[in-house]
């Protein structure tokens, strides 16, 4: 139970302060216990941040899952997907992506293998059955898109990004998901897909 609260206290603090800002007496201190005992569950401080990582990233797969398991249509897939995203990253500090690549390597490993299996093969998986449909044009590759898109992704964790004052996360990646699914749209994806962001909205 004790290692349990830690995490939890651990990705909540790290989610909204940044990774560096948060001391072990910070979490010792919330958590209601000492340092020591975090010791006990811990060797340090770059294994506590993996596992939080970890954490986050089993909570966004198992999201995945369940859109996967539950949405037949590929256009309730992509708004729902969409809206995941937009909703980690509103609640993640920016900090927390750059200080994770930077002083954590083992945990921005995670999340590369994250990107380059879970991600990849759902991104694969829903353009082709949209092909199928008519919601996607029927020549592009799969393969190619998806990984297009991966790289759109990643692309605003960029360390340089977090220097300009004029950079919004969320903002930009709602933008390169709208250029990108229009640029695979058939009408019939585009008509369906202005529908569904209606009813969600």
């Amino acid at each position: 139970m004790t290692r349990t609260r830690i995490l939890e206290i651990a990705t909540e603090q790290f989610s909204r302060y940044g990774v560096r800002a948060v001391t072990m007496e910070d979490i010792a201190r919330l958590g209601g216990i000492s340092k020591k005992t975090i010791y006990l569950e811990f060797s340090d401080k770059k294994d506590l941040v993996k596992e939080a990582f970890e954490v986050l990233l089993e909570e966004d797969r198992k999201k995945l899952s369940f859109i996967l398991e539950t949405e037949d249509g590929v256009i309730e897939h992509l708004v729902k997907t969409s809206k995941m995203v937009r909703e980690r990253l509103q609640n993640m500090n920016p900090m927390v992506i750059m200080e994770v690549q930077k002083y954590f390597p083992e945990a921005w490993r995670m999340f590369e293998d994250f990107k380059a299996n879970v991600i990849m093969e759902d991104l694969v998986n829903v353009i082709e059955k949209g092909k199928k449909l008519g919601y996607f044009r029927p020549e592009i590759d799969s393969q190619i898109l998806a990984k297009v898109r991966i790289n759109q992704i990643t692309s605003g964790f960029d360390p340089d990004n977090f220097t300009r004052k004029d950079f919004n996360l969320v903002e930009e990646q709602m933008v390169l998901l709208d250029h990108f699914l229009h640029g695979i749209f058939t009408e019939k994806g585009r008509m369906a897909f202005a529908a569904h962001q209606a009813i969600e909205d």
